[in-house]
Order: structure tokens, then C-alpha cells, then sequence
């Protein structure tokens, strides 16, 4: 598989994973790729999100990197056929306040990615319109929602103890609009 000015963002996640995964280096999708892939394309992002789980050298990334087209600058990856960039922010793996996150697995392509599941993308982008009033990030979640079973009492009680139950309820109601369009 090679990534080409065609190549979605799966594709491109699927192309990372797998040299990722060839050099031995875990990481794990997030952030607003994973609401792209959820949302089935509702919603765009133009980066991929991947925070290690494993501690390889810079040297071995960007070599990891190459094999898949891409080039380091700075803290992003490029790739000269697609838009779409990749970054690895530091870890943990976490979600708010929450460090407990379990990733889930999703073949693309005949590559097994590892990525938030979609009930932690929703709290991914959650966090964001709760944080920061990020209505963009709300949309995402919504449209995660509408389009995959979530854990609405697991959402429920994080946005409590994120202090956010106002948010939650207006993501509760969006959700509901959106179902009944």
C-alpha cells in the first residue's frame, strides 16, 4: 500500500501503523483522526495523532517514518503526496483527567491500527469543547455518536468528574437531534 494524493486518512493511518508496527514501535491513534475514521469522514482532520507506547530513538522513528514516504520537520512528519501530517505529542495515554484508557484495534486495509475506540473518541473531542468551547470538537463527537454504539453512562460519568454535566447534556441533546434528522 502506498500513499498517494488520493490516499484518505485510513489509508494513511493504515500505512503508519503498519511501518510503525514493522519497526517494533506501539503507538496509539487519537485525537481528531480517530473521529475522521469514526464519523466516516463527517468530520476531517488533517493530522494524525499518535502517542507512543514504547520508547524508540528519534532515529529509529523517523527511520520508521521513511519507510512509509514521511519526513520529519520539526516535531511533524510530511509526506510530499498527501495533506495529511503526523505528529507523536507526549504521553501518557490519556483522556481529560483520565489515564485509564484502553485502546481498541481496527483493521484497515489488512493492517490492524491501534486507536481510541469510538466511545473515547468521543470523550477525546469531548474534552475539547468542554475545555475549551471548541464547537468544531463537539460536532466530531456528535457524529461519532450518531454513527457507532458509545458507552453514553461511562461518558456520562467522566464528564462529571471533568466538572463538565452542562456539556454533557448538550452533547446528550445533539446527539438525539441528529438521530431524529
Amino acid at each position: 500500500m502506498k500513499i498517494t494524493a488520493l490516499s484518505s486518512l485510513r489509508q494513511v493511518a493504515a500505512v503508519v501503523a503498519k511501518a510503525l508496527g514493522g519497526a517494533g514501535i506501539r503507538a496509539v491513534l487519537t485525537g481528531g483522526a480517530c473521529a475522521t475514521i469514526y464519523s466516516g469522514g463527517e468530520y476531517q482532520s488533517e493530522d494524525l495523532d499518535l502517542i507512543l507506547q514504547s520508547s524508540p530513538t528519534q532515529k529509529a522513528l523517523d527511520q520508521a517514518m521513511a519507510k512509509a514516504g514521511f519526513v520529519r520537520h520539526g516535531d511533524s512528519y510530511d509526506h510530499p503526496d498527501t495533506q495529511f501530517f503526523v505528529e507523536f505529542p507526549r504521553g501518557p495515554l490519556s483522556i481529560g483527567s483520565d489515564l485509564s484508557v484502553k485502546p481498541a484495534e481496527l483493521p484497515i486495509r489488512g493492517v490492524r491500527v491501534v486507536l481510541l475506540s469510538a466511545t473515547d473518541s468521543c470523550r477525546d473531542r469531548l474534552a475539547a469543547f468542554y475545555h475549551w468551547n471548541d464547537r468544531q470538537s463537539l460536532r466530531a463527537a456528535v457524529a461519532v455518536a450518531v454513527r457507532h454504539p458509545v458507552d453514553l453512562a461511562r461518558i456520562r460519568s467522566w464528564s462529571a468528574r471533568e466538572g463538565a454535566d452542562r456539556g454533557f447534556e448538550e452533547f446528550v441533546e445533539e446527539v438525539r437531534t441528529a438521530r431524529a434528522a
